[in-house]
């Protein structure tokens, strides 16, 4: 087998990262897009030991699971990889991917998994679009599925009509000044919960002497606030170009206020379930360690059941929205800290009765994090997670260390991608 070798092969299951499993002569091949049981004429694109990867030249025999997409441009663009699988069978194809993530990675779990499902429309509060500048003009959009040209989307059925209202306004900007698009490679889009009031950030090669330009660049598309970063990754710093750099998102009765640059959970449907149920996990009492804690969405709603609370989070505009959240809520028994969660778990004191939360990028906690956390002998352990395999190793080092998982929940909160959500609680075995 080599890349361009065109091969018709059946797709027996399917797997993480919107993948389809076939076989070639004992060898495993990675179809994009391949759903269970369809049968395709594919295209090699990547030959590695052990396995291979493919595109779908031609669908033979189409999965019974499969339906026409929504989205114009779901065949090339790469933002949702299930939306040609109805919604019933892109939930039980994540909780089959979550339990095989867990299992080949050492931390089986038989136990059952409730799925919480989301709308498929409009649920992003926050979203990322890049920006490619060529002789033919300006592409606003994502990725294409595997590679790095950008489709230009005319509208993207994740975010709601003000976003996609506020991202059209933001290309013919772009479109009337060419040299500056030039220099711009994202924008930034975040609302609060409910749509509107859309503020907007820049991304790219700018400097403070651009400032007045790109404020041309956002008349016309109906924003409330507009910045841009300067500086390289990651410590570029926001400049604020007009009106607000934040949104406002109420969680479970309490007001939340998220920077442009602060990571905050994107699914405006699920959040208030997904904080739910890690609240109801945790038990109540006690101290709670909140490792990734973002602008405090976790640390804030279990403020009212824990004896105190504090907050880690390595994000300065982050840290700064925690702190001014829990200060408008009145919260005196929370603190956060800016801090690499590393350093700040070999300096923070042990408390009796302790509860960690975990919330990690998909990078996961790593397991040099989860032995130092096991080290504290908390009561419980609550880890979010958005990968599933990283999530699987690191339970398995808890498990090595005296720890068990003891509930599994996924939330769907992105309808039509590979992503998923989940929470387990952990114990002492």
């Amino acid at each position: 087998m080599r890349p361009g070798d065109v091969l018709e092969v059946t797709v027996e299951k399917g797997i993480y990262r919107g993948l389809g499993l076939a076989r070639v002569e004992g060898r495993a091949l990675f179809v994009a897009r391949g759903l269970s049981g369809d049968r395709v004429r594919a295209r090699v694109t990547r030959v590695d030991a052990g396995f291979a990867r493919a595109s779908i030249e031609e669908l033979l025999e189409p999965s019974p699971e499969r339906r026409p997409p929504p989205c114009p441009h779901a065949a090339a663009c790469g933002g949702c990889a299930y939306q040609e699988l109805d919604y019933a069978g892109q939930l039980r194809l994540k909780e089959a991917i979550l339990r095989e993530s867990l299992a080949r990675t050492g931390a089986p779990w038989d136990g059952p998994i409730a799925v919480t499902p989301s709308p498929r429309e409009a649920w992003r509060t926050r979203a990322t679009f890049h920006v490619a500048s060529s002789a033919s003009g300006i592409r606003v959009g994502l990725r294409e599925e595997g590679g790095h040209r950008i489709v230009a989307l005319a509208r993207c059925l994740q975010i709601s009509d003000s976003m996609n209202n506020a991202l059209a306004g933001l290309r013919r900007g772009l479109e009337r000044r060419p040299a500056l698009a030039a220099r711009v490679s994202d924008i930034r889009l975040i609302e609060p919960d409910t749509p509107g009031n859309v503020v907007a950030c820049f991304e790219g090669d700018l400097a403070a002497a651009d400032a007045p330009l790109l404020l041309g660049l956002g008349e016309g598309a109906g924003l409330a606030g507009l910045g841009y970063l300067v500086g390289p990754p990651p410590r570029r710093r926001h400049v604020s170009l007009s009106g607000e750099s934040f949104v406002a998102s109420e969680v479970l009765g309490l007001r939340l206020r998220v920077h442009v640059q602060s990571f905050f959970q994107g699914n405006r449907f699920l959040v208030d379930a997904l904080a739910r149920t890690v609240r109801e996990r945790t038990p109540p009492g006690g101290s709670v360690l909140d490792l990734y804690s973002g602008v405090g969405l976790f640390a804030l709603t279990l403020a009212s059941q824990a004896e105190r609370v504090q907050g880690v989070e390595g994000g300065e505009t982050a840290v700064e929205d925690a702190k001014k959240n829990a200060e408008a809520a009145g919260l005196s028994n929370v603190r956060f800290r800016q801090a690499d969660v590393g350093e700040a778990l070999d300096s923070l004191p042990v408390e009796r009765r302790e509860r960690v939360i975990l919330d990690p990028p998909r990078t996961g906690a790593g397991v040099g994090t989860v032995r130092a956390v096991a080290a504290r002998e908390p009561e419980a352990i609550v880890y979010v997670s958005c990968d599933p395999p990283t999530l699987g190793r690191d339970l398995k080092a808890l498990r090595e260390v005296g720890y068990k998982l003891a509930s599994l929940e996924l939330f769907d909160l992105f309808p039509d991608t590979f992503h998923m959500e989940s929470v387990a609680l952990i114990r002492r075995d």
